[in-house]
Formats: C-alpha cells, structure tokens, sequence
C-alpha cells in the first residue's frame, strides 16, 4: 500500500499567534508536491508541526500517516514510522560522527535487524558518492564546519539512507551552488516512487526545474490557496504573487517571522 499522509483543517499557533488557520493536504507515495508562497505565509511552520517541534501548538485539526494519528506520536515515533524533515537551518553536533549519527536512526527504524557495520557503511559511502559529498565526511562531527551547501547535501544523504515514506524538504535549494542544486535535485527526482512520496518548500523556481511536482500550492497568510500544476511554478516567476490580489481577492503582507516571534535557544529553526 502506498504510504499516504493527511493534514485536515490544521491550525497552528506559535507564541499565541495563529500562524496556520486551516491547512488540508494530502501526499501519497509516488507524488511530489511544492508549497511555494511570500515569506511567512505558514510554509515552515506547517513542516515544524506535522514533526512534532514543541513551539508549534495545534490548537484544530488532525495529521494521519496510513491512517495512524501522528499527533499522538512523539517525535522519534513519528520518525521511525516514516516522516522525514530535511530542515531549512541543520543544525551542528559536537561529539557524534555523521556516519554514527545516521547508523543509529537507521537501526532504530529497524528494530531486532540492525544493519551490520559493512552493509552501512556500503549504504552510506555509495550516498555520500551519489551526492558528490567529500570522501572525509563519515569521520567529521555532524554539520560542525560544513557550509550552507555542505549542511543541505548532508540532509539528502541522511534521507537517503533512512529511506522515508513521506519526506519534508524545507528549502533545500537556499545555499546550493548551480551544480550542487542539480546534483541534490537529481538524487530527490531519483527517490521518488510508490513507497516515497515529498512535500518541497520553496520560494525558488529553479529546485522544481530538477525535482518536477505533480502538485504545486500557493501558501497565503497560513492558508493553501491555489492549488495547480507545473503551470502555477511559470506564474509564480513571471509575476510573483500579486496576481493572488486580484484573480483571488485575498490581501497579505508579507513579514519576518523572525522578529514576530521572538528569540528562542533553536531559534534559526523558527521560520516562515
């Protein structure tokens, strides 16, 4: 059976603000959806809810994966039944290896039949060569001294190996060169399949020139919408989202979450 995630009418507060007021999508195995929309619209903040992050408070509505209630799963439940989110700002690890941190959660997910230590390492090297990553990167701490770039491939790797159902990629593009974009993208285009399905957030067009989506939605003021196909993704870099005041009649500005927010000890993971 195909994996299938359910958002219903999902309303988000963050700090008592309403950030989400109404969110329904539903992605299967096989498909590729694009949220695209102005900056603090709810994009990132509904990838911070459907994993769990505990500044994001569900005040309505329901998350199912193959029909389980996700709102009752912890974090690492949520995880380990197949939700993957490849964050906008990775952050970095002192003390644990990149290889050990994935090793690890990969054994997890799979409970009484860890992987042995050559098939990983097999799994992890021929991932690592896929995405054009450096030969030393098993040995370094996770993300410490990695550039933007480096911190967005090594999101892809550890989705790689994890092998999800469902995967959230928050602007994966954001800090890619032109070739380390085609290279991420080609390896997202690659995975797709009956058994894996994604959400990609993203302000940019040039992502969804090598990670084609089925679905493209237009997130306003925590609301999808408009929703299409690739011909939304031309609209969009045409004329940017003005047309959404006038063919739909919905005004919005736009705001930096950030500062709405506040400060907080994760607080680069606030956004959008």
């Amino acid at each position: 059976m195909k994996p299938e995630l359910v958002i219903e009418n999902l309303k988000v507060n963050v700090e008592n603000k309403e950030i989400l007021k109404g969110v329904d999508l539903t992605i299967k195995g096989g498909e590729v959806h694009a949220i695209m929309g102005p900056n603090g619209t709810g994009k990132s903040t509904l990838s911070m809810a459907v994993m769990g992050h505990p500044r994001y408070q569900i005040t309505e509505g329901r998350i199912s994966l193959n029909k389980e209630d996700v709102l009752e799963m912890s974090v690492d439940e949520r995880s380990r039944n197949g939700l993957f989110l490849a964050m906008q700002y990775p952050q970095e690890v002192n003390g644990i290896t990149n290889a050990d941190f994935v090793r690890t959660a990969l054994n997890k997910r799979r409970e009484g039949s860890e992987i042995s230590f050559m098939k990983f390492f097999q799994k992890f090297e021929k991932a690592v060569a896929e995405l054009k990553m450096r030969d030393d990167l098993p040995h370094r701490y996770l993300n410490e001294g990695f550039s933007g770039g480096e911190k967005k491939r090594n999101e892809i790797l550890q989705m790689k190996v994890l092998e999800p159902k469902i995967a959230i990629l928050d602007e994966i593009d954001s800090g890619l060169d032109v070739d380390a974009l085609r290279v991420v993208g080609e390896n997202v285009s690659k995975m797709v399949n009956d058994n894996f399905g994604c959400l990609l957030i993203t302000h940019y067009q040039r992502l969804l020139d090598y990670i084609k989506p089925d679905y493209v939605h237009v997130m306003i003021d925590g609301r999808i919408v408009k929703t299409g196909g690739p011909e939304l993704i031309k609209k969009i870099d045409e004329e940017g989202y003005e047309w959404v005041r006038s063919e739909l009649g919905i005004e919005f500005n736009e705001f930096d979450e950030k500062v709405i927010l506040g400060n907080c000890a994760i607080k680069d993971q606030i956004m959008e």
